[in-house]
């Protein structure tokens, strides 16, 4: 999908939307909580305790922009945590119109070969990856099935479609992703619910530092150049459009 004008100039609206971002203490989650904030969107932002600090100047961010926020503390990998997590954000806003499933495990660094992961190490990764996603998309599926609109968005990587060597868990995870992603769209079809997936490429974050200690930051892309296929996703311009693999990088509007 292209067009001469280019993406950045575009501005999709968010105003009245609830937003649910997992992950978002830093890097691309942070950086879609501030884009969403600064396109009108009410949100709940969610890191685990080991990163509430981050989580809070996160908030401060999103509180500037006049936006609504409320910030809790979860580990989306845990099915208790889950249902506090969206129980917390339906209490407060009545509903959640768009759920960005981002947070993520990379597992073990250095990252090791399959070979050499452990069943628990790999079992964690995807519980993370996969099984957060999954509960949290159930959790809340329900209540946008009754309003018959709803956008759910899973952060991808391009680890789940081609198989690098030591990226074995995280890969895996992503892959399965991107099948999880497919299998809610065929369900959903026609129902006014849409859920879409996201690679956003290399981008210069901790988790991508941790992965490629030796790699050339300078030819990663910042969080904040990569946002507005999510806010298109997120919009009621993409109303229509169900079960896709975007690239973040190379996105542009027919």
């Amino acid at each position: 999908m292209r067009n001469a004008l280019p993406l950045t100039k575009i501005m999709f609206s968010l105003r009245e939307q609830v937003a649910l971002i997992t992950g978002a203490s830093r890097g691309l989650g942070r950086a879609l909580a501030v884009e969403f904030a600064r396109q009108g969107a009410s949100l709940v932002i969610n890191s685990r305790v080991n990163s509430v600090e981050a989580l809070r100047e996160t908030e401060a961010l999103v509180r500037a922009l006049n936006a609504p926020v409320l910030s809790v503390v979860a580990d989306v990998s845990d099915r208790a945590d889950v249902e506090r997590l969206t129980g917390e954000a339906l209490a407060r806003f009545g509903r959640v119109d768009v759920l960005v499933n981002n947070a993520s495990a990379l597992g073990p660094t250095p990252m090791p070969f399959l070979a050499d992961t452990s069943i628990e190490e790999f079992k964690d990764v995807l519980r993370t990856n996969v099984t957060g996603p999954f509960m949290l998309t159930r959790a809340l599926v329900g209540q946008m099935l009754a309003r018959g609109n709803g956008s759910i968005i899973n952060v991808s990587s391009d680890a789940g479609a081609v198989g690098y060597p030591t990226w074995g868990a995280y890969g895996v995870s992503k892959a399965a992703l991107d099948h999880l992603t497919r299998v809610w769209a065929a369900e959903l079809e026609g129902t006014g619910v849409r859920i879409n997936s996201v690679d956003p490429g290399d981008m210069d974050t901790a988790m991508k530092r941790a992965s490629e200690p030796d790699g050339d930051a300078s030819q990663w892309a910042k969080p904040e150049t990569v946002t507005q296929v999510f806010v298109y996703l997120a919009s009621k311009e993409s109303a229509e459009i169900n079960g896709k693999r975007f690239l973040a990088q190379n996105f542009a509007i027919a």
